[in-house]
């Protein structure tokens, strides 16, 4: 418990090692002199954005890609000073913010870009942005079918400058790749009629992790590396395709704080959800849904104790949770729990707690909370 003398002994690794190895294997993938976008929103997948991309920036990262405004002026105070890329587009009062901090936004929206060009008028500045065109997503982006008309219009801001064009795909990761393959083909169309209309984007992006890893022609010049670069792929990455040497960057422990011996019939736990078959060791552990370590685990988790898997017994609460440490020699007060990483050949990956309670890895290591403290390893 030494690692963490003022907090409770219930803690995150970070190991900056594998997230840069992790962008550097995947950079490898990429075709041609293509750059990478290092995605760093959610604070960084929850690993944490800002020691994430200084490490990520100290070993040469292109860009970086956040999903708000906010996060990218995060980077900024932090002294990241690489390109930063809006993924999310910004808000109307935003605009004074993205020049203030030389960022550059995604843009789909006609008032909004009234009002950047408004704002780079006043500062007498130009303003890059990356076109984020509607190929199929369905989400964010000028539908393909109105693609002419809105380019024609944003001819008429002088202050702005179309450097980028930009979709994102929404079925890389799956078996078929027919609709992603019609959604490049609608990008390329839409670079193509861009540059008729006498645009000259530097940047062509379209590839996400699962883009970059299934489909190379996708890769443009520019590419976002996300939940692969934190080592996330089976939930992430199409199954078609042998998936790259990636590791986990995030690990969660905690500490036996309570260790008791129950008879048989002992139950345990709100609602008296689980009932002993027989005398039982039971470990209390300090984390629990507060912490994102999700309640929907009750009675079905486990954890890793003394090498060996000990399963969750009981409903996890708020900051508890209970586990079976009966058949695990040896336990002790004190004894390391880890809820997610490595701990001697046995492992427990954010794919593996997404798929017993019916989510993504991706909700996984977001969801691990502000409280819980990261202790970096250092590359």
């Amino acid at each position: 418990m030494s690692q963490f003398p003022l907090h409770r002994p219930t803690w995150a690794e970070i190991s900056l090692s594998a997230l840069i190895e992790n962008y550097r294997t995947l950079k490898r993938q990429l075709t041609g002199n293509a750059q990478l976008i290092a995605v760093v929103k959610a604070n960084a997948y929850g690993h944490g954005a800002v020691e994430c991309a200084r490490a990520l920036a100290e070993a040469g990262a292109d860009w970086f890609g956040v999903a708000l405004v906010e996060e990218a002026v995060e980077l900024r105070q932090a002294g990241i000073k690489r390109p930063v890329f809006c993924l999310g587009g910004f808000w109307r009062t935003q605009g004074e913010l993205i020049l203030a901090h030389e960022l550059t936004p995604a843009l789909f929206r006609m008032d909004l870009a009234e009002e950047l060009n408004a704002r780079a008028t006043e500062a007498g500045r130009i303003v890059n942005f990356h076109l984020k065109v509607d190929t199929g997503m369905g989400r964010l982006g000028v539908p393909f079918s109105n693609l002419i008309e809105f380019a024609r219009a944003l001819k008429q801001f002088d202050h702005l400058k179309l450097d980028g064009v930009m979709t994102h795909f929404a079925d890389a990761d799956g078996i078929e790749t027919d609709y992603t393959e019609s959604q490049i083909r609608r990008f390329e169309e839409s670079v193509v009629m861009l540059r008729e209309l006498g645009f000259q984007p530097t940047w062509r992006q379209a590839a996400n992790s699962a883009g970059l890893h299934a489909f190379p022609n996708s890769h443009g010049n520019l590419a976002r590396a996300g939940a692969a670069m934190y080592g996330l792929t089976r939930d992430v990455l199409s199954p078609r395709l042998t998936a790259p040497p990636l590791h986990p960057v995030m690990a969660l422990k905690s500490r036996i704080v309570m260790l008791k011996t129950v008879p048989a019939g002992t139950s345990l736990g709100y609602g008296c959800s689980f009932t002993t078959k027989r005398e039982s060791r039971i470990a209390t552990l300090p984390v629990g849904y507060a912490d994102g370590f999700r309640r929907t685990l009750s009675n079905k988790g486990r954890v890793i104790v003394r090498g060996q898997f000990a399963p969750i017994v009981g409903r996890v609460s708020m900051d508890l949770t209970m586990v079976d440490v009966t058949d695990v020699s040896g336990v002790q007060l004190g004894d390391e729990a880890t809820l997610l990483g490595k701990q001697d050949n046995l492992k427990i990956v954010a794919e593996d707690l997404a798929e017993q309670i019916g989510t993504i890895s991706y909700e996984i290591v977001t969801g691990i909370s502000a409280r819980v403290p990261r202790q970096y390893i250092p590359a």
